[in-house]
């Protein structure tokens, strides 16, 4: 419980915040309950969707120094929160609409239902960003030809083996892309914000990954330490633009349950939090190297939930959907590595 101490502190914060913006917005105590219900809702709702969010970022952390861990277990969340969370979509509208940021701010506060109608606009242009961003750390995974052990058998064997043919994961990613642009029934102006939004997240992995390998191939001697740091530094921002895409359609979603900008913020708080929770539990207790195939039952509900974001643009997907997916493959992962370590114990 110690590594959720923070957490249980943010919750009870924010219950207590939402509260007392029910009291104030409602007129009174008939508001209180609705505000703490629907905040701790949109909480519960956070972390099971963004499990699968933290055994990746797990993976990345157990590789990176104490100091970088040590950023964005802290500083992190403040840009997860505030950054991702409430900024990023005011600046979403304030673009789409020409209007200045506190306008904006004002809108979402008081007018809420207009708000999210302009949210929902861009919907096209966060789902082709973010699935694409998402589904090539999917495919990172996938097509690594260094990968040893393999959930899958043979099958993803192969697949890693198909990993050595030079910038195999950007052509895969640019033809999806380019059949959706193509392929989808939607209006001129959407098939070019799918490629340019979609483009976007493709140049931003690109960029980088050659950073962090351009960091982590720099000769060895007095320049490891700064070496070492800068790629601490490339895997923070890389790890923040993760959690942005998985978030996105978490707060675009959060909308279908209340048009309350506040008690949204507050409610995803409560969620970010439990995920830093977990990931710092998933880095120092081992549970990575004790379940061995998390990491994989991870990325390859990332990879899932990549497709749903471009599936999205066409239909809406329920979150419940998005959420089960990331479940259903953590358990199967999970007892998939109880499995293993069994057969493993029996051969000695």
């Amino acid at each position: 419980m110690r590594d959720f101490r923070y957490s249980f502190f943010v919750t009870f914060l924010c219950l207590g915040l939402a509260a007392l913006w029910g009291y104030q917005s409602k007129g009174g105590l008939v508001g209180i309950w609705p505000a703490l219900s629907v905040a701790l809702i949109l909480g519960i709702m956070e972390v099971s969707l963004s499990f699968d969010n933290a055994v990746v970022n797990a993976s990345i952390l157990k590789e990176m120094d104490e100091k970088w861990r040590h950023i964005f277990l802290t500083v992190g969340i403040l840009i997860a929160v505030f950054g991702v969370r409430l900024l990023f979509p005011l600046l979403l509208v304030a673009a789409a609409t020409d209007q200045g940021l506190l306008d904006v701010a004002d809108m979402a506060i008081n007018n809420p239902v207009l708000y999210a109608d302009y949210l929902d606009d861009g919907h096209t242009a966060i789902a082709a960003f973010g699935g694409s961003f998402l589904f090539l750390v999917f495919l990172s995974f996938l097509l690594d030809p260094e990968k040893e052990l393999h959930w899958l058998g043979r099958l993803e064997a192969a697949f890693g083996k198909l990993g050595s043919l030079e910038s195999i994961k950007i052509i895969l990613i640019l033809l999806i892309l380019l059949s959706l642009q193509n392929f989808l029934p939607i209006s001129q102006a959407e098939r070019l914000t799918i490629l340019l939004a979609g483009l976007s997240g493709v140049v931003l992995y690109v960029f980088i990954d050659s950073l962090s390998g351009f960091f982590s191939s720099q000769a060895e001697g007095d320049a490891f330490a700064k070496t070492a740091k800068r790629n601490g530094a490339m895997g923070f921002l890389y790890l923040e633009i993760l959690d942005a895409s998985f978030s996105f359609d978490g707060v675009i979603g959060a909308f279908a349950i209340t048009r309350d900008v506040v008690i949204i913020m507050l409610g995803l708080t409560i969620g970010a939090m439990f995920v830093r929770s977990m990931t710092v539990r998933l880095v120092y207790k081992g549970t990575l190297d004790n379940y061995v195939y998390l990491e994989h039952g991870a990325h390859y509900a990332i990879g899932v939930l990549g497709l749903v974001m471009f599936y999205t643009i066409y239909r809406p997907v329920p979150e419940v959907v998005s959420g089960l997916i990331g479940v259903v493959f953590i358990i199967a992962a999970l007892l998939s590595s109880i499995f293993y370590k069994r057969r493993l114990a029996h051969r000695v």
